[in-house]
């Protein structure tokens, strides 16, 4: 059966169920919400139409308190019709999902189907700071994730080329921060010694009011979304209009292209820099619902901060030993705050150097991600595995592709293992599981954002929802050739070589 992520369990028999012009569902007010969005799906891959009725159903949706997985579901389709049990609705709406794919000519194969993911954190990353993108494509993006069984969306909303959050008490970050010099024209590496003129000015944010919006609506799809607001690097379109919290207060500009060295980053040992990131979780606390709030924490340079007599003071009074610790320092302060407003930080492997913060959620990398996680599980941190080398859809899909960096191809993203050998079971369950990342320094619209992310995250959601052991390859790439058909239905831009 064509379903993408394979099922734990399918027992295929003889026989199909036959629909006319319509699926109808038994009425049920707690699963309202699901149901409309199945109806609206399966508007958009079939003929077919939803219709609600008490009596006379092809589908039913059960609450099973015996099923135990919080996202685990049954499917059964025989003569009877279609029954998707599951004890939350997180499992019906994967059952929902299943149900889609297995729609074909209006016929479904009579079936069994026991299912549940391997681990409980499925993540994709968008990166909006390079390049921005309309709410109207975020939906789809997230809409394209659930269609997966993807459950998180890690929203990478600040960093060097733009802020792209209103936040009330600071508008400067979105009249100032959120806008650089337009040089869309030039190649992204060659911007930033650029000394031409721009076509007038690049950037976008989205209000508060938006990002109720996509949570409301990611919500309905079972998918959590991570905003992650970067700290104490990658933060140098901030003095652009907040010079004073940076080490040299020197005021920047929005960076129009690559940035490199990272060496404008926040002034560690400036309690004004702590005020100013407190006051912005305290709306990004507000906001999300997420329990997760991603730091950020990677590549800070720390040239300025060995030159800055107030962070060389803080490493004198906080009797620390050098600038890594001092980061350190930074991630704990920061850490501190957020779990005392009931949510879990996020940082990026780099907060392991210095000592970790009890507590914050470690996402490894760098590399195959394998020290960055054996460092983590040492000191009992839990984990999130995104090899750039492996997990970075930026990078090229072959050798003559588009892209960042190396290649990365699609058999590399399904063959990909996150406990290694090595891995003890009692830290295994440490790792919550895998996501991988879109940065879009070469992705200027939504059909390069399409072309890098597919089908390799239909791979990624095979790696998150199925055991080691039911993968197949071959198998996984006959199932693909029909995922692509309901790709098409969504006008999706998908690399297919």
């Amino acid at each position: 059966m064509n379903i993408i992520p394979m099922p734990v369990k399918i027992i295929e028999k003889s026989g199909f169920y036959k629909l006319h012009k319509t699926i109808s569902v038994k009425r049920n007010e707690k699963t309202e919400n699901i149901i409309e969005i199945f109806g609206k799906e399966l508007n958009k891959i079939t003929d077919l139409k939803l219709e609600t009725t008490e009596k006379d159903f092809d589908l039913q949706l059960i609450f099973d308190e015996d099923i135990l997985q919080l996202e685990g579901y049954q499917l059964l389709v025989n003569n009877n019709g279609i029954r998707i049990s599951s004890g939350k609705t997180a499992g019906l709406f994967y059952g929902l999902i299943t149900l889609l794919q297995l729609i074909v000519k209006n016929e479904i194969p009579f079936c069994e189907i026991e299912d549940a993911p391997r681990f409980e954190w499925r993540g994709m990353h968008f990166d909006v700071s390079r390049h921005f993108f309309s709410i109207l494509f975020i939906k789809k993006f997230i809409n394209l994730l659930a269609l997966q069984k993807l459950n998180k969306f890690h929203w990478h909303l600040t960093d060097d080329n733009g802020w792209r959050i209103e936040i009330k008490k600071y508008p400067q970050l979105t009249e100032i921060c959120a806008w650089r010099k337009n040089l869309e024209h030039l190649p992204w590496n060659e911007r930033q010694e650029s000394k031409k003129k721009g076509n007038g000015s690049y950037g976008g944010f989205y209000t508060q009011a938006e990002i109720k919006e996509v949570i409301e609506y990611a919500t309905e799809r079972h998918i959590e979304i991570v905003p992650e607001i970067e700290m104490p690097g990658h933060s140098s379109e901030i003095f652009a209009a907040f010079p004073q919290l940076s080490c040299q207060g020197r005021k920047t500009k929005v960076a129009s292209g690559g940035y490199w060295p990272n060496t404008d980053i926040f002034c560690a040992g400036n309690d004004d820099t702590f005020i100013f990131l407190e006051d912005v979780l305290s709306e990004i606390v507000d906001l999300f619902p997420s329990k997760y709030i991603h730091i950020g924490g990677d590549e800070a340079n720390k040239t300025n901060w060995k030159k800055c007599v107030q962070c060389q003071q803080r490493i004198v009074d906080e009797n620390l030993k050098d600038e890594n610790e001092l980061q350190s320092y930074f991630i704990k302060r920061i850490s501190s705050f957020l779990l005392e407003k009931g949510k879990i930080p996020i940082g990026w492997d780099e907060i392991i150097e210095g000592g970790l913060a009890k507590d914050i959620v470690v996402m490894c990398w760098r590399g195959d991600g394998k020290d960055a996680l054996e460092s983590a599980i040492s000191t009992e941190n839990k984990t999130i595995l995104c090899p750039n080398s492996i997990l970075y859809f930026d990078w090229k899909q072959n050798e003559d592709s588009q892209g960042a960096f190396g290649v990365t191809t699609l058999k590399q993203v399904y063959d990909y293992e996150p406990i290694h050998a090595g891995i003890s079971l009692n830290d295994a369950d440490l790792i919550l599981g895998v996501q991988a990342n879109v940065w879009t320094e070469w992705m200027p619209t939504s059909k390069d954002v399409e072309f890098m992310a597919f089908p390799r995250m239909s791979a990624l959601a095979e790696v998150a929802w199925c055991e080691k052991n039911k993968k197949d390859w071959e198998e996984f790439q006959a199932r693909l050739q029909q995922f692509k058909s309901i790709l098409d239905k969504y006008n999706v831009n998908y690399y297919n070589k």
